[in-house]
């Protein structure tokens, strides 16, 4: 299994409306994308200055997996939205 975890700092500019449409897209993946074994994600509930302002974590069988799910039509549409409400996104993949 390989779990995808994902860390993202929005722009200033990002709004409350912003975030729960984003939460809707994402929300809509799992039905949408075979590939997809676990799902969540979240905004960050404490605000400190290490803290990031949304994480979303994903499990997927295998890299090839991994791979269908990241070249997915619907994951690229979301992966845009993310793209311009973002300053920074890192990304952690492993295997456990």
């Amino acid at each position: 299994m390989l779990k995808h975890v994902v860390f993202m700092k929005f722009k200033p500019a990002v709004t409350a409306t912003d975030i729960d449409q984003l939460n809707q897209a994402l929300g809509g993946l799992p039905a949408a994308i075979a590939e997809i074994r676990e799902f969540v994600f979240g905004q960050d509930i404490l605000r400190t200055e290490r803290s990031w302002d949304f994480a979303l974590v994903s499990a997927f069988d295998n890299m090839e997996a991994m791979n269908r799910y990241q070249v997915h039509p619907e994951h690229q549409i979301i992966l845009q939205k993310v793209r311009a409400m973002c300053d920074s996104i890192v990304v952690v993949d492993f295997e456990f």
